[in-house]
């Protein structure tokens, strides 16, 4: 077993209990959604629950780019159950554990969102570090950085954006901001991954 691996066990472990718990989150909104007392879900709880599912899986990409650098040891699995619990705590706050007692969604979002959306920060602030922190470790020899100057200027530029978003998200009370935010930051994530694949190849 490489060193990545038994990292990345860990690290798959806690990011499948992530998403299986959004979406978990999402399967009983939709049967309350069809029972005999019906729910308001609304845009904002759904569109949190997107967010941090798009965060986890773009999180996820960026350890397999980073499994060469990634040793096994304390240190590192420290720092991965820190990134990953963060995410997994906002993961289980994006939606009620008693659905059935919150008749509009929108409410449990204004409870909850500052928790979720501070998370997701965290984590992804987290992660910048441990990359800088992995390449000055281990740094990756420029023959196999693979990346152009476009790349770059895309994942960082696009990085920026998303933690520039996510601090508005933060301050901004009105719903409809929330729902504007949620959209352009959940673009964002999604049109940097695929212009991503467009520019790398």
């Amino acid at each position: 077993m490489s060193p990545f691996e038994l990292v990345f066990a860990v690290y798959g472990l806690l990011l499948g209990l992530a998403i299986a718990e959004v979406l978990g989150g999402f399967s009983r909104a939709l049967k309350l959604k069809r029972g005999t007392r019906p729910i308001q879900i609304g845009w904002l709880t759904p569109l949190l629950g997107v967010l941090v599912m798009l965060d986890l899986t773009s999180f996820w990409l960026i350890a397999w780019e980073a499994r060469e650098q990634i040793s096994a040891n304390y240190l590192t699995l420290v720092m991965v159950l820190t990134i990953v619990g963060i995410y997994y705590l906002a993961a289980t706050l994006i939606f009620p554990d008693e659905p059935e007692e919150w008749p509009n969604f929108d409410d449990w979002y204004d409870k909850q969102n500052r928790m979720v959306i501070g998370g997701l920060l965290a984590a992804n602030v987290g992660s910048w570090i441990g990359g800088i922190a992995l390449e000055i470790a281990a740094p990756t020899p420029d023959a196999e950085l693979g990346m152009t100057n476009a790349e770059l200027l895309l994942v960082g530029g696009g990085g920026l954006a998303v933690l520039a978003l996510l601090i508005a998200l933060l301050k901004v009370k009105s719903r409809r901001w929330n729902v504007a935010l949620l959209v352009t930051v959940i673009a964002l994530l999604l049109g940097v991954g695929i212009a991503e694949e467009f520019v790398g190849s």
